[in-house]
């Protein structure tokens, strides 16, 4: 379950809680009337199934709330209530199978910002990467592919070439590039450090290295691995699978092979960074377009499924509240004496129609 905090404009929250209402998979709806401040409005709360927070979420933007108001999504990890449960089960889909765009946005966003602590992250990495192959040391090559910063960027990439956000493929092209850059840079002047104080030498880096030296020798099996961990990633990250992510970052060697590509730079041995270099452009290039194509079948498998099962109404005024009897008011229309009128049959979730997204 999601939980959904509004700040609604007063003379918009009928509307707001009209589209709330409407939307098959969402209970505990709140209203507190005038008590928000800045902005100034109604807070309406609710919680609402994962499977049906995308289409609701871009519905609150089409009509504006996030810029005359606030919209602030949380996932709820424990949630007691029959209430819940119904609401879950009404709602078409299964919520491990739901990507929510906007989440996957703002995550992927906030990962790929070219910022002193990406860089510093990366550099670290780079640098520790550096010592597992000069040493031939297979665990601190682990170490250094755990502590890598890298995947943000590239699944900022995928997701802005699915949702065609020029923007932030722009956004993580310079993270990522640039990232490898000065990381690369500073772990050629750290090779050269070491050097000097006799910790790192030639004879290190021209030895056989039997631990670490797949790293300057790519074939085809590396865009095979790249692109299964590029697939595994993205799945952890649309589907909130955070450990996953672990075990993404340390089946793909794009650090060591910017590690070993520096340090192969600083003793001159291009054939070495050559190679490193093919390797580290296979291991990005394979989770590019394994994470592309992942997230373009969820998109279009959910989309499918929410054409078949339907969706939530579209917030216009007249759009009617299907699905769901209105708690506003009676459902037999005005009070009064007389025999009630029936109310008009609905099919659950299959009278909803998915709204589009931009």
């Amino acid at each position: 379950m999601l939980h959904l905090r509004l700040i609604v404009p007063t003379d918009r929250t009928d509307e707001v809680v009209h589209l709330l209402e409407s939307t098959v998979g969402t209970t505990h709806l709140v209203v507190m009337s005038g008590v928000a401040r800045d902005p100034a409005g109604d807070m309406v709360l609710c919680d609402v199934a994962r499977e049906a927070g995308d289409e609701l979420i871009g519905a609150l933007r089409r009509l504006g709330i996030d810029k005359s108001g606030s919209i602030t999504v949380e996932n709820m990890d424990l949630t007691l209530s029959a209430h819940a449960d119904k609401a879950e089960e009404e709602a078409p889909g299964e919520g491990a199978d739901a990507v929510l765009w906007e989440e996957l946005a703002e995550a992927t966003h906030e990962e790929s910002t070219f910022s002193v602590t990406y860089v510093a992250f990366l550099a670290v990495a780079t640098m520790l990467a550096a010592c597992g192959v000069m040493l031939d040391n297979a665990i601190l090559i682990v170490g250094a592919m755990a502590v890598g910063p890298e995947f943000g960027p590239l699944a900022g990439i995928s997701t802005a070439l699915v949702q065609r956000a020029p923007r932030l493929v722009w956004r993580s092209l310079v993270a990522l590039i640039g990232g490898f850059a000065v990381a690369m840079i500073l772990t050629a002047g750290f090779a050269w450090l070491m050097d000097v104080f006799g910790l790192f030498n030639r004879p290190m880096i021209e030895a056989a290295r039997p631990n670490t030296a797949f790293i300057w020798k790519p074939d085809a099996m590396s865009f095979v691995v790249a692109f299964l961990a590029g697939i595994a990633g993205t799945l952890s990250l649309t589907s909130a699978k955070s450990g996953a992510l672990i075990g993404v970052a340390i089946s793909v060697t794009t650090v060591p092979a910017a590690a070993n590509a520096a340090v192969a730079f600083s003793y001159s041995d291009y054939s070495q960074m050559s190679g490193s270099t093919a390797q580290l452009l296979a291991n990005l290039g394979g989770i590019v377009v394994a994470g592309t194509l992942t997230l373009l079948v969820q998109k279009i498998l959910w989309a499918a499924h929410r054409r078949r099962t339907g969706c939530i109404p579209s917030p216009s005024a007249d759009s009617g509240r299907r699905g769901r009897p209105d708690r506003s008011r009676p459902a037999n229309g005005p009070a009064g004496p007389g025999p009630a009128e029936p109310a008009p049959a609905t099919s659950g979730p299959a009278d909803y129609r998915p709204a589009e997204r931009d």
